[in-house]
């Protein structure tokens, strides 16, 4: 693998993805062309590396998250045949030892990130190319897209997290006919049923993505993106409300004081665009763990 250290005023190195950030907006592309950009453990720990760079990069405002070619994920590389998962044989892990899914690796990552995510999925993805879709906050796909839960085809079980995350997006009587069946379905189908926000023209569709991501960021404040993704993303687990009204009460709080709520304030009567000056870097409210999980146990 090549080397992924990220150092100022440098983009990380990777092989299977391509990583560019062009005036604000940084686009991560799925990239093994040969094997329609399968998922492997070189992959999860890339795109692990690149949610990194992304989160130390204050010019970074939103990432886009797409496939090179005619595949945005086609699931995981099953080149080593039916041990592609038995870890105990691949990985000589301990019978009692729990190997941690590279998936779940993924998205838990993804979920941690201080930037809005949105993914344009620009042909099949199935399988991980589905599921590490799930914790980007806005999906968007070509209708050449086909989607597939395909685990119950292939003998094992949902992954990266998904049976917390696909429930959420579009409700648990649609997930669990996904995944029960298996079937690899259309763009329309996926919209319909909410998996993704809109469909476009596979020419179309990279355009409609950085037009989203523009506008978020040219027009908002990178902290309140980065506290807004993290509260509504983490309250969707909170057991009552009143956990979303006390961490709202000290974010609201936290803000009010802020340099960039003055600064939002003064754009507007001033009628300019704002010049927020706060960072996401070294500037998020310690009253909550942001960049936090539990541990893996």
């Amino acid at each position: 693998m090549k080397d992924m250290t990220v150092t100022h005023n440098t983009l990380p190195l990777f092989e299977t993805l391509r990583f560019a950030v062009d005036d604000g907006i940084a686009t991560i592309t799925l990239y093994r062309p040969e094997k329609m950009n399968a998922f492997n453990p070189q992959m999860a720990d890339e795109l692990i590396a690149a949610f990194d760079a992304v989160d130390a990069d204050d010019n970074v405002r939103a990432v886009i998250v797409t496939g090179d070619g005619r595949a945005f994920c086609a699931g995981a590389d099953l080149s080593s045949g039916g041990a592609t998962f038995d870890y105990e044989t691949r990985y000589s892990t301990a019978r009692d030892t729990v190997k941690r899914d590279n998936g779940g690796r993924v998205t838990l990552r993804i979920f941690r990130c201080l930037k809005p995510v949105i993914a344009a999925v620009n042909g099949a993805a199935v399988g991980i190319g589905a599921t590490m879709q799930l914790p980007m906050d806005i999906r968007m796909a070509s209708t050449d897209a086909r989607f597939g839960f395909v685990f119950t085809r292939r003998g094992i079980t949902p992954e990266a997290a998904s049976s917390w995350f696909l429930p959420r997006a579009v409700g648990i009587s649609t997930a669990l006919e996904w995944c029960y069946s298996g079937r690899v379905f259309g763009a329309q189908e996926a919209l319909d049923r909410g998996l993704v926000r809109s469909l476009h023209a596979p020419e179309d569709l990279l355009p409609a993505a950085y037009a989203i991501a523009r506008e978020i960021a040219d027009s908002a404040a990178p902290v309140s993106i980065a506290l807004t993704r993290q509260m509504i993303w983490r309250m969707a687990g909170a057991p009552h409300p009143m956990e979303a009204h006390q961490l709202d009460s000290r974010a609201i709080q936290s803000r009010g004081k802020s340099a960039d709520a003055k600064e939002g304030i003064a754009s507007f009567f001033d009628k300019r665009p704002a010049r927020f000056p706060n960072r996401v870097s070294d500037e998020m409210p310690d009253f909550f763990d942001w960049r936090g999980e539990p541990d893996f146990e």
